[in-house]
């Protein structure tokens, strides 16, 4: 099952490995949108404004696992790249163990904190009850949803990319469908739409673990599940800076959130709906991320580190050409895409509004993605989080507020302080990428 990624054409192995992922991720972004899309095609702005509150706490838990789940992709690289396969194997156990154990714990803090929560995101009257019973049930699928994650960041790792596309293709067919059932049919509305997610994320870990096992794709003994210190500092260093790198940017989205939620139902449905269709924008940045990632890992551990170098400069060049072409676009059909989701004219126009400006970000966010891949995949996920932080504290935040005191009729201003945000990040990554190429023992002694 293993992959080597390291020879051969960059193009072409950039190109191998990412579309997939790319797949992936739009396979992922259909399973979340299916909620909001469903449930707005059956349910009023009440329900739409709960599904797309809840979801993006969700979201949030999610990526934080995802990113804390980084650790085991680039460490498993690593050791694929070196040809150890023993430690390879120890390097899966061990993520297996810690992130089992995790997902429980994360499931008991956050049952108790559910109403806590929904207050803290100012969610309307409206939407309050629904927005809690999404939560609940959602929150009790949550080692189903870190089971399915840490699966594919162990393929990822090993430079297969395209397992994982075939599991969440399985828990999108099942999403869509479940929610028909539960939406359209029996009408039980938000918790329909938690009930969908939950249940078809665990269809698709059953059936992920009936193939792994059937196939014998990984090589694993009882040993290799037990904690092994050096291996869970390793993996928890690059994992918890990208982790809480993931967390700031869902907090910063989840404050604008609930200065959308201040300023009223139809601004907190726009809010919901766009920031699912640039989900959809985010997944070819999304997916050179974890392809710079992977490969550079892969390279860093052959001690190929010029064509690590040379990954990260494609998977920009990717990102970039992307952005400008998605940016454009949505200038002309930013309110027709939002009329997707809702009939409601005044959430299309605000819809509109917020998209226009937030759309940009494609292309700023994505070059310090692929930054910050290649900066993971030394080890060097600190600085990853560094850039975030200062960006979150010094532009998202403080700019999404200041434009919602002064832009009360109009939600554009908002929208741009996003990307206001990844340009003070791209300067950061650039300046410390310099730095770093001026000082070559600081990324072999990452190693």
């Amino acid at each position: 099952m293993e992959k080597n990624l390291t020879t051969g054409s960059i193009f072409k192995t950039v190109a191998y490995f990412s579309l997939p992922y790319l797949l992936s991720y739009f396979l992922q972004t259909l399973y979340g949108m299916a909620d909001l899309f469903i449930i707005g095609q059956f349910n009023g702005v009440d329900s739409i404004t709960a599904v797309s509150i809840a979801s993006q706490v969700m979201h949030m838990v999610t990526v934080m696992i995802v990113g804390l789940a980084m650790g085991a992709t680039v460490m498993i690289g690593r050791f694929v790249g070196a040809g150890n396969n023993e430690q390879t194997s120890a390097a899966i156990g061990n993520t297996i163990t810690l992130f089992m154990a995790l997902s429980i714990i994360i499931m008991i803090v956050l049952l108790m904190a559910v109403n806590p929560i929904a207050a803290i995101m100012l969610t309307p009257d409206e939407a309050y009850s629904e927005t809690v019973t999404y939560l609940t049930i959602c929150i009790i699928g949550i080692p189903f949803i870190t089971g399915y994650n840490i699966i594919s960041s162990i393929f990822r790792g090993m430079g297969d990319s395209k397992s994982p596309m075939c599991f969440i293709a399985v828990a999108c067919v099942a999403n869509i469908a479940l929610d028909y059932l539960f939406i359209g049919i029996l009408k039980l509305g938000a918790a329909g739409a938690a009930l969908g997610t939950t249940l078809s994320q665990t269809i698709s870990v059953i059936v992920s673990l009936v193939i792994i096992r059937k196939r014998k794709l990984v090589s694993l003994s009882w040993k290799n599940l037990r904690p092994q210190i050096i291996i869970m500092r390793n993996l928890l260093k690059v994992g918890i800076p990208v982790a809480l790198q993931d967390g700031f940017i869902q907090v910063a989205f989840i404050v604008i959130t609930v200065i959308a939620n201040n300023r009223g139902l139809n601004d907190a449905a726009a809010v919901g709906i766009v920031e699912k269709i640039i989900g959809i924008l985010f997944l070819v940045p999304s997916s050179m991320l974890s392809t710079v990632s992977v490969l550079s890992a892969q390279n860093a551990g052959a001690g190929k580190h010029e064509r690590a170098r040379q990954t990260l400069w494609v998977g920009i060049l990717t990102t970039v050409m992307f952005g400008i072409i998605s940016a454009v676009s949505m200038q002309l059909l930013a309110e027709p895409v939002i009329g997707l989701f809702t009939h409601d004219a005044k959430v299309i126009l605000l819809g509109g509004q917020y998209m226009s400006g937030y759309v940009w970000d494609c292309i700023f966010a994505g070059i310090h993605f692929c930054f910050s891949g290649y900066f993971c995949a030394y080890g060097l996920s600190g600085i990853s989080f560094i850039h975030n932080l200062i960006s979150i504290i010094c532009a998202r935040i403080p700019l999404a507020y200041l434009a919602s005191v002064y832009f009360a009729d109009t939600l554009y201003p908002m929208g741009i302080a996003a990307p206001a945000g990844s340009v003070l990040s791209v300067i950061i990554c650039v300046i410390a990428f310099i730095w770093l190429s001026k000082q070559p023992g600081k990324l072999n002694g990452c190693i």
